[in-house]
């Protein structure tokens, strides 16, 4: 049997440290902090009110926006970020996936005044009006990341795990 290592790293313990690192960009400040422990879960289905009903909760219906915590990222694909220790749905024999991805990925918030300026060095969205309630996936220079709107000034942003030190520091180098 072959055995799998423990987790390296996890959100709060990353080799950026634990600590936000805050600054300015343009003379805006911005803060950019790993992210609360969060349950991630990969979520497919073609009908979405079998998923919905799974799930117990509202779904959002167009692509690119995100409702409670969920993102729908395609015609029949939703990424869930929901509280720490929140239980994974049961779904035998229904026709949807339900996938506990927690373990593939961190979270950063980047906010405050300069947040779209620390962003907009490395992602190619018009995120001047990328309103909150917005959810994509997208790039941030050449790694993939989701980005979701949370306020017009903060913004969550998911990264597999292996390119979260990378990313941070990428963000962080612009921030003075």
């Amino acid at each position: 049997m072959i055995e799998i290592a423990p987790l390296a790293i996890g959100a709060t313990d990353l080799a950026t440290g634990t600590a936000p690192h805050t600054g300015a960009v343009n003379g805006l400040s911005v803060s950019l902090s790993p992210a609360e422990p969060r349950v991630r879960l990969s979520l497919r289905a073609k009908d979405v009110g079998v998923l919905s009903a799974a799930l117990g909760r509202a779904l959002p219906e167009r692509i690119g926006t995100q409702l409670d915590g969920i993102a729908r990222l395609g015609p029949d694909e939703w990424h869930a970020l929901l509280p720490e220790g929140s239980p994974v749905p049961a779904v035998s024999g229904q026709p949807l996936s339900v996938v506990d991805v927690t373990a593939r990925s961190v979270g950063f918030t980047v906010e405050g005044p300069g947040a779209v300026a620390a962003l907009i060095r490395g992602c190619p969205l018009d995120l001047a009006n990328f309103a909150p309630g917005r959810a994509t996936r997208t790039v941030f220079e050449t790694v993939e990341i989701q980005l979701w709107a949370m306020a017009p000034d903060r913004f969550h942003v998911e990264v597999w795990r292996s390119f979260a030190p990378w990313l941070w520091h990428s963000i962080a180098d612009g921030i003075v």
